[in-house]
């Protein structure tokens, strides 16, 4: 690495081969770049197949491979964009508590609960206190780099890992709406006991009273007492169904009319929370939980840079929900494409690039 960001950018060849082991093959320390990422390498109370803490190694593996040039974005690799350590302290608290939570959730599964030890049936007491501490961990390297005049980025591990950065925000920032990119609501309460649930991001984040607006774009799986909890709080949650969309296309709305429609509820500052299962299956067999249906990649990628475009400032973001799983090297291919082309876009919302018309 270089002494400073200027040294960097002179002795960087952009058409190189990426250097194996930093973000995107890029020069850049934490303390040179612009964008940071804080991996969180945890999934305890995933559902369904699990793998999401390998997620920031994954795309941490994948991403020198992706070439830097945006044609739209000259030079976006210059703003300066890298990763802090990957936490083995979380890591092995994320196995450690995973174990014992998928003995629970399949005892409430196969409702045996009742005469399982004391230990697993008292877990989410234990699964609860290290969500909160994780949650406290996440918020402190936030405020920090907020403070250091960073962007901060949460790349996951489970849905439930950027709770401590929307927390952050709402601290430094002051009020927010979300825009979530998901196949699933994340509207449930302490889902399975565990009041950090992957399925309770959402449910959360709008305990946080600077978040003004949640728009959620992409949704096929949700429970009634999601869809109640939506009603309820009708003024901040809109949710844009894929199945909706879906239809409207066919009869002939397009998506630029599409994503007008998605955009009018946000407020001046958005943070983005990417779920990537938002997108088809087929561009992540590997996440935890994968539905049918869901946008393509540049379906996606075109309702954010609308956001830009729109003159909203992105304040913060999160990828989560990449695990290696099937074709591992694909699904880290595709996160990294996602967290390279989100860092770039929120660059531009903040001023530090440019975005060619």
């Amino acid at each position: 690495m270089y002494n400073s960001k200027e040294e960097a950018i002179k002795n960087f060849d952009p058409n190189g081969v990426g250097a194996v082991g930093t973000l995107f093959g890029l020069p850049f320390t934490p303390e040179q770049a612009q964008v940071v990422v804080i991996p969180v390498p945890w999934e305890v109370t995933v559902s369904y197949n699990s793998g999401t803490a390998k997620g920031p190694e994954a795309v941490l593996e994948a991403s020198p491979q992706l070439d830097l040039h945006q044609p739209d974005i000259p030079d976006a690799w210059k703003m300066g964009l890298a990763m802090l350590p990957v936490s083995e302290k979380w890591l092995h608290r994320s196995d450690e508590l995973r174990a014992k939570a998928a003995h629970y959730i399949k005892a409430l599964e196969e409702d045996t609960l009742s005469t399982q030890r004391e230990a697993i049936r008292n877990l989410p007491a234990s699964v609860n206190e290290a969500g909160e501490q994780l949650t406290a961990w996440v918020k402190k390297e936030a405020v920090e780099l907020i403070e250091a005049g960073k962007l901060p980025v949460v790349l996951g591990g489970d849905h439930s890992t950027p709770l401590g950065l929307m927390q952050a925000i709402a601290e430094e920032k002051g009020a927010f709406g979300i825009l979530q990119i998901d196949a699933h609501a994340d509207l449930r309460k302490a889902y399975e006991g565990f009041t950090y649930s992957h399925a309770s991001i959402m449910y959360n984040a709008l305990q946080i009273k600077e978040v003004e607006k949640l728009v959620q774009v992409g949704i096929r799986d949700i429970c009634g007492a999601e869809v109640q909890l939506a009603q309820k709080e009708k003024e901040r949650v809109t949710i844009f169904y894929d199945r909706a969309l879906k239809e409207q296309s066919y009869e002939g709305k397009t998506w630029q009319q599409q994503v007008r429609d998605i955009l009018e509820p946000l407020p001046k500052q958005v943070y983005v929370s990417f779920d990537i299962d938002g997108l088809d299956p087929k561009l992540c067999p590997g996440t935890g939980t994968p539905v049918p249906g869901g946008l393509e990649f540049e379906q996606a990628m075109y309702l954010l840079k609308a956001v830009v475009e729109s003159g909203r400032t992105i304040v913060g973001f999160d990828l989560c929900e990449v695990a290696p799983g099937y074709y591992s090297d694909w699904n880290g291919n595709v996160g990294a494409r996602v967290l390279y082309r989100l860092a770039n876009l929120a660059g531009v919302s903040n001023g530090w690039l440019n975005l060619k018309k």
